[in-house]
């Protein structure tokens, strides 16, 4: 369990965790942390397999609740009572778990480009990955990884950025197996049927650009969830809290301010 706690110099100042992808690292969250951190207490951390914590052998049936355990462990950690939720993607599965076991853990929910459960198109994008990842190996694999999560032109205004995140998540590769266990998991979690127990407020950040997530998925979400507030960007992929920061962290931000 490795975790990095961002104190505010608010002595009121409630919590805001942070909770990657399929990537799992802290770092993806870079963008956001200044903006957050002038404001609130941060948590960010690298989820048991990834990162800083990729020595961990995820073992077969690791779920979406395995993780929500871990937050659970790093809440307990940190004496925080609840939490204002932020997770994109599989993050954002991670924190609709957590709500629905632990609801009084969890302050507000924002789940970015997040699913109940994965549509057709997004199970074909992560099938072609998994094929490329056994078949051509980890460094094909994460050559391969920001055509999912960016816009074909900021990728070729950022090339050289790109190398270097290239570089990057080759020397902290998270390993095939736990990939795949994390995937696994991804694609098993189905929330359809228990979304209208969530009662808290519900941020739903979507970009209508996403090639990996289709931006319906977070749509359907806000039809079936009592207390949702969807945002879709007309810009910025997959991966838009990265690719238009300014524009994201100040959606995020209002939404905060409000459950104050």
């Amino acid at each position: 369990m490795i975790f990095d706690v961002h104190e505010s110099d608010r002595a009121d100042a409630a919590t805001v965790l942070l909770s990657a992808g399929r990537g799992g690292a802290a770092s993806y969250w870079t963008p956001q942390l200044e903006a957050l951190a002038a404001r609130y207490r941060v948590i960010t951390y690298d989820q048991c397999g990834t990162g800083r914590a990729r020595a961990t052998q995820l073992p077969a049936g690791h779920a979406i609740a395995d993780m929500a355990d871990e937050v659970l462990e790093i809440l307990d950690a940190t004496a925080t009572e609840s939490c204002h939720f932020v997770g994109h993607a599989l993050g954002g599965l991670v924190g609709v778990d957590l709500a629905l076991r632990h609801p009084n853990r969890v302050r507000s929910l924002t789940v970015v480009n997040g699913w109940a459960t994965a549509d057709a198109h997004t199970r074909r994008c992560f099938e072609i990955r998994v094929a490329l990842l056994k078949g051509a190996g980890p460094e094909a694999y994460v050559r391969a990884q920001p055509i999912f999560l960016y816009p074909a032109t900021w990728l070729a205004a950022n090339a050289e950025r790109m190398e270097a995140e290239d570089a990057h998540a080759l020397s902290g590769f998270q390993g095939i197996n736990n990939l795949l266990r994390r995937i696994e998991a991804l694609l098993r979690f189905d929330a359809t049927s228990k979304l209208g127990a969530l009662r808290l407020p519900v941020l739903l950040s979507a970009a209508h650009d996403d090639v990996l997530v289709p931006c319906s998925q977070s749509e359907e979400l806000a039809a079936h969830l009592p207390d949702a507030t969807l945002d879709v960007a007309p810009y910025g992929g997959h991966g838009h809290n990265v690719t238009e920061p300014a524009a994201f962290n100040e959606l995020l931000l209002r939404f905060l301010g409000r459950q104050a």
